[in-house]
């Protein structure tokens, strides 16, 4: 298979479409990322299969969360006979309900990626954690 122009951008759309469903907690936005069938291994964190599941996690992880920021990088794409492979970087700033502190996670996701009803979704993905650190808001003035 060869990736058009297009293809590549609407694959960029895609690795970020996940990170912004995450941070405005659009669980409808989320779930356009990956296939119904889609397996998802965080490592030490945990392995999902299929779209419900992986939502659910990411609904219950981020609902004691105050702001957060997945910033997706570095988008490696390569066309596959099946579709699309993709490296991506991400670091993530989860913090408290209080914003104070929080945590830094960074690390990078290796994607399958197809393309089914004319568009492009995560079939699987591993994320492989480099990083995670905890972070405090300087600026944060705690209530008196």
């Amino acid at each position: 298979m060869t990736l058009s122009i297009e293809d590549r951008l609407d694959i960029g759309d895609l690795l970020v479409r996940y990170a912004t469903g995450i941070d405005r907690r659009d669980w409808d936005l989320f779930r356009t990322v990956f296939t119904e069938d889609c397996v998802s291994d965080y490592g030490d964190i945990g392995t999902w299969h299929g779209v419900e599941e992986i939502t659910s996690f990411m609904e219950q992880a981020h609902s004691a969360a105050g702001h957060t920021q997945h910033r997706i990088t570095n988008q490696a794409v390569t066309a596959t006979a099946e579709g699309a492979t993709a490296r991506s970087y991400v670091d993530s700033v989860v913090m408290g309900l209080d914003g104070a502190d929080g945590v830094q996670a960074i690390g990078f996701y290796d994607d399958v990626l197809v393309r089914a009803d004319g568009r492009w979704q995560v079939a699987r993905r591993s994320f492989t954690l480099v990083l995670m650190q905890a972070v405090a808001n300087l600026s944060h003035s705690p209530s008196a």
